[in-house]
């Protein structure tokens, strides 16, 4: 069921070539036979009332029962080798130290039986900012993953992040390792990256993520997406990255996606969604442990001509430090992209903690837990989720079916400010009922602990103000229908979500 091989290699060796851009160390990525490896696998771990997946789905802060939805989570333990890169200013990345054995884990979400798979799976690297793995692609595009039969995996990417695991439970995740390859002794083993140290290397992570996306379209006994088949059931992988893995996937775009398809000739990623991720804000990050992140406003930190089609979705919280991320919208062949903000969306939401670790989980890994709150109340209950339910099927379209995504402007600027409207939400961006029929006014930051700067909050309209508006709920109701209907015909929102946005509506009392 697999896509045919395309002429990746020959294009991009020929681009580079005219660039003068091929590095003496080009088989970077590359097996004994000159492609990315099949990593080993281990499991699926067995699950008891004990020993779980951290992030289990029944065990996440609000618990989900995957076998309703007719779907299985599996966890796997991926060992292999990876290289240890840096990043010169011009063309891809080129390996320091090859070979350096490493050992994670992979949570896996899909459908119980191959006749529900879509043949898609969103491939993640877990969100580590907290100094735990959060599940957040899972979080803000379940709905989605679900309606589709699309299969999720989640892996843990950073070694502060195996720490949390292997104080969670240490029999369980006691095999677990990103080692530095090289020695204490070592004049080139530095630590400049906190709260890495010089016996870990966060620089594994680049060829883990290739060598996962192998294995998950590899006809490897150990892949669960084989199914009863003796071929992998995959058709299209597609990378995901939110917020500080966001930035990651940047840097695996732009420094080892080009590796991959010159060893392989093709890619592994089908196509790419970098979420709330981009210019000054999280726009890249360092390569390897010693190696700083490309500066604000390095070309590095922008994508073009990656090769497959590319999105990149920034919040309402980080769309101004981000800015520099903007880029012209393109359906040239090679360089498809969409650039897009979420006007009214929070970065830091409610639902990356509803749907990760609960909180004696986090504390037995050693962990504070973040708090749902902020100065100005409750973080911003903003359904992000809408925009990343609607891009993800946008996005399958685009590379099943050719089908141009819409195009959207981004959220006003004038004098580097946002232009808001008499209710104080900003103009432009991705709309929704949430601002275009309002009944709040939605804030991108917040103050007070952890994160809050980019949680954002609501303040809702007094009844009076609501009263003015709309008279009565029905009138409210018949504006939000119309919204959603002109939203989902240019589709913007899915059907399922759709929905959902009806019933929410019906709730809003006015009087």
């Amino acid at each position: 069921m697999r896509t045919a091989a395309r002429p990746w290699g020959a294009l991009a060796a020929m681009s580079f070539a005219l660039a003068g851009l091929v590095p003496a160390a080009l088989p970077a990525a590359a097996a004994a036979d000159g492609g990315t490896p099949v990593p080993q696998v281990s499991g699926p771990l067995p699950v008891t009332a004990q020993s779980y997946p951290f992030g289990a789905a029944e065990h996440q802060l609000v618990p989900q029962d995957l076998s309703r939805e007719h779907y299985v989570e599996e966890e796997f333990v991926v060992s292999g080798t990876s290289n240890v890169y840096t990043w010169p200013a011009e063309g891809p990345a080129q390996v320091v130290t090859p070979d350096a054995p490493y050992t994670t884990r992979v949570l896996v979400r899909r459908p119980e039986k191959g006749a529900r798979f879509s043949g898609n799976v969103v491939v993640e690297m877990l969100n580590p900012s907290n100094l735990f793995d959060l599940n957040i692609g899972w979080a803000v595009a379940h709905r989605q993953i679900i309606e589709n039969g699309d299969a999720w995996v989640g892996i843990t990417a950073k070694p502060v992040a195996v720490d949390a695991l292997q104080s969670f439970d240490p029999e369980r995740y006691g095999a677990l390792s990103f080692a530095n390859p090289l020695g204490l002794d070592d004049p080139a083993n530095c630590t400049v990256n906190a709260p890495d140290t010089r016996d870990t290397e966060r620089g594994l992570v680049w060829d883990i993520y290739s060598q996962v996306g192998k294995w998950l379209k590899s006809d490897d006994p150990t892949n669960p997406l084989r199914y009863r088949s003796t071929e992998s059931q995959v058709e299209h992988a597609y990378g995901f990255g939110y917020s500080q893995t966001g930035g990651y996937l940047v840097n695996y775009i732009n420094a080892v996606h080009p590796l991959v398809v010159e060893s392989d000739g093709e890619p592994v990623y089908d196509a790419y969604l970098v979420a709330v991720a981009g210019g000054a804000f999280a726009g890249a990050y360092p390569m390897n442990q010693c190696e700083p992140a490309p500066p604000a406003g390095d070309p590095r930190r922008q994508i073009s001509d990656v090769g497959v089609p590319v999105m990149r979705m920034m919040s309402q919280s980080d769309y101004l430090p981000g800015i520099g991320s903007r880029r012209p919208d393109s359906d040239v062949p090679g360089d498809l992209y969409r650039h897009y903000e979420m006007a009214g969306a929070g970065h830091a939401t409610p639902d990356e903690l509803y749907f990760s670790a609960k909180p004696e989980d986090i504390l037995q890994a050693e962990r504070s837990v973040p708090p749902m709150s902020c100065n100005e109340g409750p973080r911003s209950r903003f359904p992000s989720a809408i925009f990343f339910d609607a891009a993800l099927r946008n996005l399958d379209l685009w590379v099943r079916e050719g089908i141009a995504p819409p195009r959207a402007e981004p959220i006003l600027v004038q004098d580097g400010a946002p232009v808001l409207d008499r209710f104080g939400n900003v103009q432009g961006g991705l709309r929704s009922p949430y601002l275009d029929v309002p009944t709040s006014t939605w804030f991108g930051t917040a103050t007070g602990a952890s994160f809050c700067f980019i949680a954002g909050y609501e303040r809702p309209f007094d009844a009076a103000t609501l009263a003015d508006l709309y008279g009565n709920e029905g009138v409210y109701i018949r504006a939000v229908r119309a919204s959603i209907n002109e939203l989902v015909d240019q589709r913007w929102l899915t059907k399922d979500d759709a929905r959902w946005l009806f019933r929410e509506a019906t709730r809003v009392e006015i009087r």
